[in-house]
């Protein structure tokens, strides 16, 4: 497929097959199609089917399904030694708590301001915003928040169809505090039987929780399964940190 062939789509008009992607000798591999629009059926119909919307500022709107993909496999999550004694800190402390959903809005425009090493701008562009704000109310978007004597210090958002789940982004204002949020979201998949959290692109960070590569057709398979399982009660309870804390593995 040649960069000349991107589908450019109107509203409401179906995603192309995932194997018409761009590959690994096209100008941006897994880039499916442009355009469309960013309203709740239309996402909701993108996440189903392993597609994510991924753009800045002044380009149209830009769907993707690389392959392979990043996803963290909620068992295999490595809670390593100084993340497990902040953690244990963090359970046992008065006025630290994880809170799901009670700041959505809060945590995704921290997250489009959170600085990244290497960019100098962001792709949750205010469109963005709009638009998983109004997933959020439709009820498949969740944020979990990392809170410290009142305060809102670190996050994450995810989008949820049925079981399955996809991480979006995440921030801390201080030390750990996403990857507490990380680690809360991942207790709380173990407890709700919740196997694989879609990590979309392949980083160091990632890899160094325990996430790995998937063939893309992997992970539609999956999703196809965990879509149609009931929606889980997206509420966090301190005692799911035993599902980690009680882990022995490293």
């Amino acid at each position: 497929m040649s960069a000349s062939a991107l589908p450019y789509l109107a509203p409401g008009e179906p995603f192309p097959p995932l194997a018409q992607a761009w590959g690994a000798a096209d100008p941006a591999p897994g880039l499916l199609a442009g355009g469309g629009a960013l309203d709740v059926a239309t996402l909701r119909r993108a996440y189903a089917g392993c597609i994510f919307p991924w753009f800045s500022e002044g380009q149209p709107i830009l769907w993707w399904s690389p392959d392979p993909r990043m996803v963290l496999e909620v068992e295999r999550f490595r809670l390593h030694r100084s993340l497990r004694k902040t953690l244990t800190r963090f359970a046992r402390t008065p006025g630290c708590e994880i809170r799901i959903d009670s700041g959505f809005d809060a945590v995704i425009r921290a997250c489009s301001s959170a600085p990244r090493p290497g960019q100098s701008g962001t792709w949750i562009v205010p469109a963005m915003i709009e638009a998983y704000v109004a997933l959020h109310r439709a009820g498949l978007a969740h944020s979990v928040e990392t809170w410290i004597d009142g305060e809102l210090v670190g996050g994450l958002y995810a989008v949820a169809i049925g079981r399955a789940v996809f991480g979006e982004s995440m921030f801390a204002r201080r030390a750990d505090a996403s990857k507490l949020a990380l680690a809360a979201l991942v207790a709380l998949c173990r407890a709700q039987g919740m196997a694989v959290i879609d990590c979309q692109q392949n980083t160091a960070h990632l890899a160094s929780l325990g996430g790995r590569e998937w063939p893309r057709a992997q992970l539609a398979a999956h999703v196809a399964r965990a879509r149609e399982e009931p929606a889980p009660i997206w509420r966090f309870s301190p005692l799911y940190w035993r599902e980690l804390l009680h882990d022995p593995r490293p």
